[in-house]
Formats: structure tokens, C-alpha cells, sequence
């Protein structure tokens, strides 16, 4: 472990009301002292107490750079469990970088991303899964994910690791134990408690992995797609969940012929929406085009909202999309209810009832279908529930419920619940009982990975190596 100091800046690029450069280590109040003076220059931040903010200025070579603020917070009880510096200066580019170059001069070197918090994991303040927290709250993009984030910041994840791997560790205990000193303690019946304690771990184990469809949406977003046949009201509907013109809207059918992406918040819920050309038979080479990339997008989307202009026929257009739809989570959007209607939801499910007999796909349709005018702004309120109905299994509740929303997190889950079906394999088979603590140590080895217990140097460097700069 590299322990020098290190600095960086810790605000974001460019131009704000204030700038932060962080410094972290033995050193970092020395440096800060070579460039910081206070107002009558008699008073030094090694002098200072810890957990103080500190009014003055920073100098190089003599030079006024900036009036600042400063704050001093000392080992152990800081963020890196190290000497920290951090000087609060004005939020101006060259500024910054000035101040930043002042520090680096004075006896530290640039921070690499995220080095901050691999400091604080390596001297052990937060364990890698509240690391990987940290992260996650800076590039939450939704209400959901944010919650999500922050509540396993507080460690909910892993002190539930911690504690399920507390049960199999004292398992693995008594049986070596028990083969070590057969004539102390007996084995006698202990396949069969051991196979109701095991079950009750790979139970929680289960929960949380079910939970990673629920922490991927929550996370991540659901990927939105639109499509209908052109003039349907795709991109009014993109606009109106937009807040705002993201696509031009005319009554020339074909308006839309690229793919249109914009960043939906819904009720804290995050859609990536797409909106796309219409889809219809055309000769039109350009539109063509359009189609084509409409139909691979509906191919990989979480979500389809099938646009209907309920004031037109069904036609040969629409079997087409409903076919290409198929398999997929969809909401049909009966829109244009503010004129007069010759499409009813009767129609539209007799055309999906059509196609699960053509397509035998029966199985596979799930569409809920919403009456809307995106002219009157009618009908969009109920897709919060429709996409919660369709997404979220059972009620969503980020402040008391542990979602899994990292893959890496997912897949050391699914190994331990491997090695305990092996486990249960072994007592039903009647195997020794050194063959249980084998892979009971497997599945206690896989649950470490999640706090960082079982990880190598490598997957930690590419852990941090993700992290943003100043983090």
C-alpha cells in the first residue's frame, strides 16, 4: 500500500461558486502549511485542533493565488483514516488548478481516481461494498437509485454479508473441530440441523439475488422504447415526459427518422427513453433507415410503449409491430381520445389475441393497455403504477430493503448459493462431513468477495480505477 500524500481536486470541472482541493496523508497538514498563511500570518494549521475550518490565503513562490478557506482533520477519525487538508478557494479554472499545482509543489503527488476512498477501504473505515456506494451515489441518475445507494452506504449490505457469514463460519468451526477431537464432540445428528441452518442462509442468499432485478432497474434505468406507425404521437409523448421540444412534431407522417434519446424521470423511476421513426412499409430509402433502427431498438428494449392513433384503423402496419413486440413488457397507449375514436381496447386486444395464434407466444404477451391524449396531457399519470406493476416485485421500499445493483455483487451471491446447494447435496447423499466444510468454506469465501475480504490486489485497482478524480 502506497502511503504518501497524495491531492486533488474534489469539486467537478469547471467554473462554480467554490473549488476543493483535498489533501491525504502523514505530510498533508506540512504541505498545506507551505502554501497557506493566515491573516496575520502568525497562526500554523499544525498548531490548529482537529476538525477546525481556518481563514487565510494561499501563496506560491510569494504569489497571492486566492483567499480561502480551510479545514484540517486529523488521524484517525477522517475520511481516508489519514492527515486530511481541504482548502475551500474560489471556483474559478485557473484558480484551481493554480492552487492544485501550489500543493503538488510543496511535497505530495496527483491522486489517482478514486485513491481516496481505496485509502479509506485499505485502512479499513468502509469495507468495498460501501465503497462501491460512494460511486454509486455520485452517478445515480434517479430518486430510486440515490436511496438505493445511500442505504447501503450506511453498511445494511454488509453487515447482512457479514452476519451470513458469521452462521457458516461457525459451522465450518464445528465440524473441524469436531473431526480434529471426535471423542469430545460428536457428529451424531448434525446433517440434519446443519441442513436447517443451511437452508435458512441460502434463503436469505436467494432474496438478495432476486433483489438484482429490482437494483438493476433502480440503478440503471429501464430502457423505453416507442414505437407506433408514423403520426401516432411518438414524439409528443417523448416531449411531454421530456418537459420540454426534444422532438420537432408536425402532421406530415415521417417527421421522425433518427433515433431520439433523452433521460426520463418519472415519479423517481428512470426511464431511458427512445423514441423512434414510425414504423410502416415506405419507399422512402431515409425512412427506411429510420425503420430498420426502430425495430433493432424494440428488439433490446426493457420496455415498449406502443403508441396507437386511436382516431385511425388498425392495419396491416400495426400486425407488424404487434408481431415484432412480441415477448416483450409493453403498454399500449390508445392516444388521441380527445377526437373521435374508431379504435377501442376490445380492438387492440383482439389484434394481440391474433397474433399469440399466429405466433404461438401466448405465454409471453404482457401488455397493459392506457387510454391517452398527449394533446390534453390525459392518461400519462397512471404509468407510474402500470411500470412498477411490471418491473418491481412487490412493493418498492429503498429505505428498509437491501437491493443487489452491482453485477459483481450479483454473481459472488449466486457461487455462495451454488456451494451450499452442494451443501445440501451432500447431506441428502449421506457424504462425510469434511465434504460439508468444503464447500461451506466455498460459499463463506464467495460472501467475502462482496466486502472485500477475499479480493485480490487487481480487482481492487480496477475497482478504484473507475472512480472519478478528488474521489
Amino acid at each position: 500500500m502506497r502511503t504518501d500524500t497524495i491531492a486533488a481536486v474534489a469539486t467537478a470541472a469547471g467554473s462554480a461558486g467554490i473549488g476543493i482541493i483535498r489533501i491525504s496523508g502523514e505530510n498533508a497538514i506540512a504541505v498545506a502549511d507551505c502554501v497557506y498563511r493566515s491573516k496575520n500570518n502568525q497562526k500554523k494549521l499544525a498548531d490548529a485542533v482537529s476538525h477546525t475550518i481556518h481563514y487565510g490565503f494561499i501563496y506560491y513562490q510569494e504569489e497571492l493565488i486566492d483567499e480561502v478557506m480551510v479545514a484540517v482533520m486529523k488521524a484517525p477519525h477522517t475520511y481516508t483514516c489519514e492527515d486530511i487538508v481541504e482548502i475551500d478557494c474560489h471556483g474559478g479554472i485557473l484558480v484551481i488548478n493554480k492552487i492544485l499545482e501550489a500543493v503538488l509543489q510543496s511535497g505530495c503527488r496527483l491522486a489517482e481516481a478514486g485513491e481516496f476512498t481505496k485509502r479509506a477501504f485499505l485502512n479499513g473505515r468502509i469495507d468495498l461494498s460501501r465503497a462501491e456506494a460512494v460511486m454509486d451515489i455520485i452517478s445515480s441518475k434517479n430518486e430510486f437509485a440515490l436511496k438505493s445507494s445511500a442505504h447501503q452506504l450506511t453498511g445494511s449490505l454488509s453487515q447482512k454479508v457479514r452476519s451470513l457469514r458469521e452462521m457458516l463460519l461457525y459451522e465450518i468451526a464445528f465440524i473441524e473441530s469436531a473431526l480434529d477431537d471426535p471423542e469430545h464432540i460428536s457428529l451424531e445428528g448434525y446433517p440434519v440441523k446443519l441442513e436447517q441452518k443451511v437452508l435458512h442462509v441460502r434463503a436469505d442468499i436467494q432474496k438478495l439475488i432476486d433483489s438484482a432485478d429490482n437494483g438493476k432497474i433502480l440503478k440503471e434505468g429501464i430502457n423505453t422504447v416507442i414505437v407506433g406507425k408514423p403520426n401516432a404521437g411518438k414524439s409528443s409523448l417523448m416531449n411531454l415526459l421530456a418537459g420540454e421540444e426534444k422532438a420537432i412534431v408536425t402532421s406530415i407522417a415521417g417527421t421522425t427518422r433518427d433515433i431520439l434519446e433523452e433521460q426520463i424521470r418519472l415519479h423517481g423511476i428512470g426511464l431511458n427513453m427512445i423514441d423512434t421513426a414510425g414504423i410502416r412499409d415506405t419507399n422512402d430509402e431515409v425512412e427506411k433507415l429510420g425503420v430498420e433502427k426502430a425495430k433493432k431498438y424494440a428488439e433490446n428494449a426493457d420496455l415498449i410503449l406502443y403508441m396507437v392513433d386511436a382516431s385511425c384503423p388498425l392495419d396491416e402496419n400495426d400486425d407488424a409491430i404487434i408481431k415484432l413486440i412480441s415477448g416483450k413488457k409493453v403498454i399500449v397507449l390508445l392516444n388521441k381520445n380527445d377526437l373521435a375514436t374508431v379504435v377501442s381496447e376490445r380492438d387492440i386486444k383482439e389484434k394481440f389475441m391474433e397474433t399469440e395464434k399466429m405466433t404461438d407466444m401466448s405465454e409471453n404477451f404482457d401488455y397493459t393497455i392506457i387510454k391517452t391524449s398527449t394533446k390534453e396531457n390525459t392518461g400519462i399519470d397512471k404509468f407510474e403504477q402500470v411500470i412498477k406493476d411490471k418491473f418491481f416485485h412487490g412493493e418498492i421500499a429503498v429505505n428498509k430493503e437491501i437491493y443487489i445493483t452491482n453485477q459483481r455483487h450479483k454473481e459472488a451471491l449466486q457461487e455462495a448459493f451454488q456451494s451450499l446447494e452442494l451443501v445440501l447435496a451432500s447431506i441428502e447423499n449421506q457424504m462425510p462431513e469434511d465434504f460439508y466444510s468444503i464447500d461451506l468454506m466455498d460459499a463463506y469465501s464467495a460472501l467475502g468477495r462482496i466486502i472485500g475480504e477475499e479480493v485480490g490486489d487487481d480487482l481492487v485497482n480496477e475497482i478504484f480505477g473507475k472512480f472519478c478524480m478528488g474521489k
